[in-house]
């Protein structure tokens, strides 16, 4: 549990709420959390998404989990404690950039259902989609464009999700995709299909 250290501070509404952005915009402010096994997709997956949201005319923005902790979370580790804090920040993150009315896409492993649960109670019903990006460890391991799984393998990395730390399956994501049955291009155009679905663009 996060504890409040800021005192006699309040919430400050601005003159210009979220319906109206989301006028300008023409589209929902939400948040797609894509969550899987390192090497299952994710980044890829929410570029690709990003670029067609563009090409359609519509404003989006990936927080990608090596970016973030160059800059907002660069004093984490991947202890427990450290993911839970890091996945706490991004929720709050992404919440506010769904407030801009911007699509806000976040590929993160965040392995503890928990954790990811909480950045879902920070939206409203509907304004949180949460994407498992399913793929079987094998192919993971296959994949590993960083060598990450063969140094966990070997000792090298300590906690990592998958090898000796674990990770914990959506129970009931918005959306599951399969990268080791479906293209990028099919995969895409799951994630585009369904929030056409829900209104969140035309």
């Amino acid at each position: 549990m996060t504890i409040q250290k800021s005192t006699n501070v309040t919430w400050h509404e601005g003159t210009i709420n979220k319906a109206e952005r989301e006028r300008l915009l023409g589209q929902k402010g939400v948040v797609i959390w894509f969550t899987g096994l390192p090497s299952s997709g994710k980044s890829t997956l929410a570029q690709a998404v990003a670029l067609k949201l563009f090409e359609r005319g519509h404003l989006s923005y990936v927080l990608d989990g090596d970016n973030i902790r160059h800059g907002l979370n660069k004093n984490l580790g991947f202890s427990p404690e450290d993911r839970e804090e890091n996945i706490r920040r991004i929720g709050e993150v992404a919440r506010l950039f769904a407030d801009t009315g911007v699509i806000a896409m976040t590929a993160f492993i965040s392995p503890y259902r928990a954790d990811r649960d909480k950045a879902r109670e920070l939206l409203k019903e509907g304004e949180f989609i949460e994407i498992f990006v399913k793929v079987p460890l094998d192919v993971a391991e296959e994949r590993d464009p960083k060598g990450l799984y063969k140094k966990a393998r070997a000792g090298e990395i300590k906690e990592f999700t998958g090898i000796s730390a674990p990770y914990e399956e959506p129970l009931k994501p918005e959306l599951v995709i399969d990268t080791s049955e479906l293209n990028l291009e099919q995969s895409r155009d799951v994630v585009i299909n369904k929030i056409v679905e829900m209104g969140i663009i035309a």
